[in-house]
């Protein structure tokens, strides 16, 4: 019942994690007239103090000192912080330039584009489905190419740093909560030098737009926490297979959003572009939960072979010690003649 309930709490932690994912673009849009590198600048310099409130509440300092004596993690987290700076500044630009469609075509493409980097990269070998899937991949991404007139490359370029962000986390070796306090640290101090200058140049809507504006400026370091802490929450109550399920729910909702709320228009060679990327991820899905299955029934049948060999050699040994007991208890000829 334990086990269950834990469950039940890493689904529910699942789907506030990327649901709010998923709702972010609504929020974005609340942030009118603010510029998308003041949305992003703001975003960075209030996701600092809310990391610092999280570890302060959660006593989570360990982790730094030893971080500070390693000069080459250091570098990978402020390559993170770039990428993921990268990353979150195109899609918020992507909202406010009305591509939110686009930019959810980025996130469906993404466990593609990692499967990619996987065979490029970390030499690793794909099973049949896995190849199905990355070809799929490969003609949408095509087909896109034919609908848009250009190569879709805001969805690429979401994809990609996405995955290369991922790639450098392994590196990095540093959970949810410290990698989050690491990475706002390294984004703290360019991004209050961007709004300063656009304090001084009068472009900052900090100060003009009312108490309102700015309290949703400031929240932008918790619309960002948030996720990640009950993505935390989820990924060490659910198991893998499950959470490669919950991450399509976020760009799915963005899909939803920006075909229902904010209208963007979705032409019959779009929708067979989206088709194949959703049949490429049903089969990476279906391969994945059959290898999760095939897995665990290989674990079962070596439990099993491992628990009947020892029965077996437990078996083996109560028979010698009976054996030995007797010829051990008869009485030697020298003493039956005594």
């Amino acid at each position: 019942m334990e086990t269950q309930g834990e469950q039940r709490t890493g689904l529910l932690f699942g789907f506030a994690a990327y649901g709010m994912w998923g709702l972010l673009p609504l929020y974005w849009a609340l942030l009118d007239p603010a510029g998308p590198v003041e949305v992003l600048a703001h975003r960075m310099v209030w996701s600092l103090p809310t990391a610092l409130v999280i570890l302060a509440l959660l006593r989570r300092w360990a982790w730094i000192r030893p971080l500070l004596r390693e000069p080459r993690r250091l570098a990978l987290i402020a390559l993170a912080a770039t990428l993921i700076s990268g990353n979150w500044g195109l899609f918020i630009w992507a909202v406010s330039a009305e591509k939110v469609i686009e930019a959810s075509l980025g996130y469906f493409i993404n466990p593609l584009i990692s499967i990619a980097f996987g065979v490029l990269l970390l030499r690793e070998r794909l099973r049949p489905a896995q190849w199905a899937a990355v070809g799929l991949g490969t003609l949408a991404v095509a087909v896109m190419t034919a609908a848009y007139g250009r190569l879709p490359w805001l969805s690429l370029a979401l994809a990609v740093s996405f995955a290369l962000y991922g790639l450098l986390k392994k590196g990095v070796r540093l959970d949810g909560v410290a990698g989050f306090g690491a990475e706002t640290a390294v984004q703290f101090l360019p991004a209050l030098a961007i709004l300063f200058f656009l304090g001084s140049r009068g472009e900052s809507t900090f100060a003009s737009e009312g108490a309102g504006h700015a309290a949703l400026l400031a929240c932008a370091g918790l619309a960002t926490a948030l996720p990640l802490i009950f993505f935390g929450g989820a990924a060490v109550r659910l198991p893998l297979s499950t959470i490669g399920l919950l991450q399509y729910l976020a760009p799915v909702s963005m899909f939803l959003l920006g075909l229902l709320v904010f209208g963007e228009e979705m032409p019959p060679e779009r929708w067979a572009g989206f088709a194949l990327v959703w049949l490429a991820l049903c089969v990476l899905t279906w391969d994945a939960l059959r290898n999760a299955r095939c897995s665990r029934a290989r674990l079962r049948a070596a439990a099993a072979a491992a628990a009947s060999s020892a029965a077996r050699t437990r078996d083996a040994h109560g028979e010698e010690v009976a054996a030995v007991r007797p010829a051990a208890a008869a009485p030697s000829p020298d003493s039956a003649r005594g």
